[in-house]
C-alpha cells in the first residue's frame, strides 16, 4: 500500500498494524502529547471497528439461529486471524478474549455484562500468560476497561436517556463520558511510566475517536483494491 505523503504511509502502517517505525518521532510526540497515542496502538479499537465491520457484512443471511451462530464463528475467526497477523500483542488479546467471551455469552443466552467479561478475560489471559501483568500494554488495556466497567455508569448517569432515543448532544457526551472514564484509570500509569499526562484528551478524542472509525474500514478497503 502507497500513498503519496510518506508520513500518511507511515500513520496508515500503524492504525493496521501497529508497526510504528516509520512515523516521524515529533508525530508521535504529537500523538502523546495530545492523548491519541493509544489510535496508534493496537487495542480494542482497532479490532472492535474490524469487529462491527464483519457482523455488519454478515447481517444479510438474516437472524435464523444457523446464521447467528455462522455470523459468530466468522466474526471469532477473522478477528482471531487478525489477532495472530499483527502479533498478538497483550492490549489485541485482550480485546479478542472480549470479542470470544460476548460473541460465547450471547449463543449460550448468558449475561455478558461488561465487567464480568473484563475479570473473566483478565484470569484467561493470565492464567496462559502470567507474565503479562509486566506489560504496560497490558496494564493500560485492562486499566481502560475497568474505567469504562465501573466509572463510565456513574458519570454518563449525570445525563441520563431514554434507551433507544439518543440525539446528538448524548452521543457527544457518551463520547466524552467514555474517554474521562478511561483517563481516570489509565493516567495514573501514564505518568508513572512516561512521566506526561494529555491535558487535552477530551477534544482530542471527540475528534480523532470518529475519524479513526471512518479511516480504518478505508484503509483496510483502499488495502484491498
Amino acid at each position: 500500500m502507497e500513498f503519496r505523503s510518506r508520513n500518511t504511509n507511515a500513520i496508515i502502517k500503524a492504525l493496521l498494524t501497529g508497526n510504528r517505525r516509520d512515523i516521524p518521532s515529533e508525530t508521535l510526540n504529537a500523538f502523546r502529547t495530545s492523548g491519541a497515542s493509544h489510535i496508534l496502538a493496537l487495542s480494542g479499537l482497532h479490532l472492535g471497528i474490524i469487529y462491527g465491520i464483519t457482523l455488519k457484512i454478515l447481517v444479510l443471511p438474516g437472524n435464523t439461529r444457523r446464521a447467528v451462530i455462522g455470523r459468530s464463528i466468522a466474526a471469532v475467526t477473522i478477528c482471531g486471524f487478525y489477532t495472530i497477523a499483527t502479533g498478538a500483542g497483550e492490549s489485541i488479546v485482550r480485546a479478542f478474549l472480549f470479542i470470544f467471551l460476548n460473541e460465547v455469552a450471547k449463543l449460550t443466552h448468558r449475561r455478558h455484562e461488561l465487567k464480568q467479561i473484563l475479570l473473566a478475560a483478565m484470569i484467561i489471559q493470565l492464567t496462559i500468560s502470567p507474565l503479562s501483568i509486566r506489560s504496560i500494554g497490558f496494564q493500560l488495556s485492562y486499566a481502560a476497561m475497568a474505567g469504562i466497567a465501573f466509572i463510565n455508569p456513574w458519570i454518563q448517569s449525570f445525563w441520563p436517556h431514554e434507551k433507544g432515543h439518543k440525539n446528538l448532544p448524548h452521543k457527544i457526551w457518551e463520547t466524552a463520558s467514555v474517554s474521562i472514564s478511561c483517563q481516570l484509570t489509565t493516567g495514573p500509569l501514564a505518568w508513572y511510566y512516561f512521566k506526561s499526562f494529555p491535558t487535552n484528551f477530551l477534544l482530542t478524542n471527540l475528534i480523532a475517536l470518529p475519524l479513526t472509525a471512518i479511516i480504518i474500514p478505508s484503509a483496510i478497503l483502499t488495502t484491498i483494491l
